[in-house]
Parts: structure tokens; sequence; C-alpha cells
């Protein structure tokens, strides 16, 4: 089903008649492959929130190997949510990267998860490891929040899309664009839901390979 979603996203989003807006055009049709990104590292990393709870509730490490798969697919939507983005910004703004909150705030989040991964392979001790980190991604959770969602609509003069009166805040999309957006939304999310079971099930199989 992730996989007919994301199929049709991508061919529709080509295909479809869109407003014509100032400043972003054309570059509108990325908003099919860009959002989506972070759509599916928000709902990965708040089961990857949601589990570091839970492991430390109980302390079953099956929940650590949650947390920690789920992270590490989100990152890698996050990653994949920044080149989109960078790309976007390349057409509309005439530079790959620009000091804007909201740009600023996704590269922040990505370094703070970045540092989670270098703090669990810096302990050699699982269940030392497993505390420290479900501790940590929980903080790096609500700071990504902060920085990802609170922060840029606070900021004033943001360049980006649906803030700081960028044109699309105004007119938003249409309903045809919404045929596609919302279904290339629900695509992706369950493609990286796969993607993150697949990653879980393998941790399983070599955890219990070691024993």
């Amino acid at each position: 089903m992730g996989l007919i979603l994301v199929l049709y996203s991508l061919i529709a989003g080509l295909l479809i008649p869109i407003p014509d807006l100032p400043v972003i055009h054309e570059s509108i049709r990325n908003i099919f492959y860009h959002v989506c990104m972070w759509f599916t590292l928000l709902t990965l990393l708040s089961i990857s929130a949601v589990n570091a709870v839970r492991y430390l509730a109980g302390f079953d490490e099956k929940y650590d190997f949650r947390s920690v798969e789920a992270a590490s697919t989100g990152v890698f939507f996050g990653i994949l949510g920044l080149v989109t983005g960078s790309i976007w910004a390349r057409f509309s703004w005439g530079t790959f990267w620009t000091n804007d909150p909201q740009l600023n705030g996704a590269a922040v989040s990505m370094l703070i998860y970045a540092a989670y991964f270098v703090l669990r392979g810096s302990m050699n001790d699982s269940e030392k490891r497993a505390r420290i980190s479900a501790v940590y991604n929980i903080f790096a959770f609500i700071m990504m929040i902060i920085f990802l969602l609170i922060l840029p609509k606070l900021a004033q003069g943001s360049v980006h899309p649906g803030k700081g009166g960028n044109p699309m805040a105004l007119v938003g999309l249409d309903t045809t664009m919404r045929l596609v957006f919302y279904p290339a939304v629900i695509g992706w999310i369950i493609i990286g839901v796969w993607i993150y079971q697949i990653k879980l099930r393998l941790r399983i199989i070599n955890e219990f390979n070691e024993i």
C-alpha cells in the first residue's frame, strides 16, 4: 500500500496542474516529497521516544531495540528532508542554504540525534547504554519539537513556505494538490514504518545470534 501511494504521488505530483505562486512557482511540486520526509521523521521519532519511555518504565531490552531502530530510520528520513529541502531552496531562493529558522532548526535537530548515536557508541555496558540513551532520546525529541515546530513559527522574517508572509502561507494547497499530498504523506509514513520494522527484526536476529 505504501509503495502504491508513493508511486501515485511521484507520478501525479509531476503531472497535476498547480497554482502559479510567486517565488516558488513550479518548485512547489517538491511539497509532495520534501514535506513527506518530515512527517515520516516525526512519526518515527515519536515511536522512538515512546519506546524510550517504555524502556525506562520497566527496563525491558526490547523497547531499547525499538527505540534505537526507530530513531535511526527517522534520522535517515530527516537527511532526505534536508537534501530535498536544499534542492527546493536552490530553485526558489537561489542558494542551497540560507539563514532561515526552519532550516537551521532542522539541521540542529539532526545534530542532536547524531549525538544520540555517538553517545550509544561510546558505552560498552548494554544496560548503562540503554538507560542513558533512553533519557537522552526523550530530551532529543523535546528539543526536536522545539527547533522544528515551535521556534520557526515564532520567528520573524522567515522565507520558508508557510512562515514569515511567504505566499504559500496565504494560498495553501488547492483541492487538486491535496489529492496528491495526503496520499503521499500516508505512503511515505507506511514505508518508513516498514523499513523500521525490517531493521528491528534484523537487530533482534543479530542480538539472538550473539548470545
